[in-house]
């Protein structure tokens, strides 16, 4: 929301304190409701829409239904238990419209099972303690239940289907999950074979979250000491390019449950 408000004022070419004046508030309070740190209502929001001349209805009618949300998810829970980005993660497939996954090394945290997501949890340096790898791994597994309403598709590398993490009984068992997620209705899984030529974005783990409006997409990259996010028109356009070329040489839907089933077998 911040973010957005900034990028509203900005396009506008009116700053901070001018906005301020417009709205009779203090240029802290602009400050603050770009930075996150403070709410906005539904009205003042429209008011600051008018003011900087944005005609985008739909991304300010998205805006104005976030002001209006006030209930907490159920990622809340864990707010003193689990790091920030577990629970940006989670928001941020929460309120999501579709979501697109590429993964080159590991498969997409919510279509992982206990035993792999575990196991992923257990290879940390320095090693973590057992309850903090059930917390993790109860929450990762929880984070799946978004996937009963919203649409979702994966690219995975033939790389993410061979890493093995726990060893060959707990990545066979997580093949065979992943056969089944295949099945789901508004789930796509689709492989990206080692024989394609050209694979963009090799190297990265990707998430896109596509939002009620394009701008308010956004693309999150998990990285060893954490999570980015990218949520600017330039990266938005750059991770869209990706994904368009994923989808044009990645095997088909069958073909994928073909290969995986090959790698099950040679297993």
């Amino acid at each position: 929301m911040g973010t957005e408000l900034r990028r509203i004022r900005e396009q506008a070419g009116i700053g901070g304190s001018e906005l301020a004046r417009e709205l009779g508030i203090h240029a802290t309070q602009v400050t603050q409701m770009e930075s996150g740190r403070s709410g906005i209502s539904v009205e003042r929001l429209r008011t600051i829409a008018t003011v900087c001349m944005c005609t985008n209805q739909p991304l300010i009618d998205a805006m104005a239904a976030i002001a209006t949300e006030r209930g907490k998810g159920w990622w809340e829970e864990y707010r003193n238990t689990l790091t920030t980005d577990f629970l940006e993660v989670a928001e941020l497939e929460g309120h999501a419209e579709k979501i697109s996954f590429c993964n080159t090394v590991y498969l997409p945290g919510l279509l992982q099972t206990r035993s792999y997501a575990s196991a992923m949890f257990a290879r940390l340096v320095p090693p973590l303690p057992p309850q903090e790898i059930e917390t993790r791994t109860v929450f990762r597994l929880r984070r799946r239940e978004v996937l009963e309403a919203t649409p979702a598709r994966a690219f995975i590398h033939e790389a993410a289907l061979r890493m093995q993490f726990g060893g060959p009984a707990v990545l066979l068992e997580q093949l065979a999950a992943l056969l089944n997620d295949s099945e789901r209705p508004g789930l796509s899984i689709r492989v990206v074979p080692f024989a394609v030529d050209t694979f963009p974005g090799a190297g990265e783990n990707l998430t896109y979250v596509e939002g009620p409006a394009p701008e308010l997409d956004t693309v999150q990259m998990d990285i060893s000491p954490g999570t980015l996010f990218f949520d600017s028109p330039a990266n938005l356009a750059k991770y869209r390019t990706i994904f368009s070329s994923l989808d044009a040489s990645a095997l088909s839907e069958e073909q994928s449950r073909d290969f995986i089933r090959s790698i099950m077998k040679e297993m």
